[in-house]
């Protein structure tokens, strides 16, 4: 039982540090995606070659990491409350070709990086930008002012 507190305490913390890290640092990957992989993989050494801890240990606690993504998967999926906490949701940083400063500080990003993305697009300038917003994979959308 002390390895499935231990598992549910790092998962709740690892997600947490990974939410403040913020979307742009995990680029593609979803939070859960991130602690799956790295706790995961560490755990599986640990079973392969520590001795201190055993094999069922280690199926113990990844198994209870997968239920937890399992669970917060659904969760996130029935509860619409739920999902505001666990899922990020879009941020506007260009509205009406205006940059919106609290939502740019609130990402860390500065104008020069947003317009590297746009060029990336194929958007010579921000002046050709009506919204840019930071998608909750951490991609930056652009929507082209309309040339009418």
């Amino acid at each position: 039982m002390d390895i499935v507190l231990r598992a549910s305490a790092a998962f709740v913390f690892v997600f947490l540090l990974l939410r403040v890290m913020g979307r742009r640092e995990l680029s593609t990957l979803e939070p859960f995606d991130v602690i799956l992989l790295v706790v995961i993989g560490d755990l599986v050494q640990q079973g392969v070659t520590q001795s201190d801890m055993s094999l069922t240990g280690m199926a113990l606690a990844v198994g209870t990491f997968s239920l937890l993504v399992i669970v917060t998967s659904w969760f996130s999926f029935r509860f619409k409350a739920a999902r505001k906490v666990l899922e990020a949701a879009p941020i506007v940083i260009l509205e009406h070709g205006r940059a919106v400063e609290k939502n740019l500080r609130a990402e860390r990003l500065t104008l020069e990086e947003v317009a590297s993305a746009a060029r990336i697009q194929q958007i010579a300038s921000l002046d050709e930008v009506e919204w840019a917003i930071v998608e909750p994979s951490g991609q930056i959308s652009f929507i082209p002012k309309s040339s009418g």
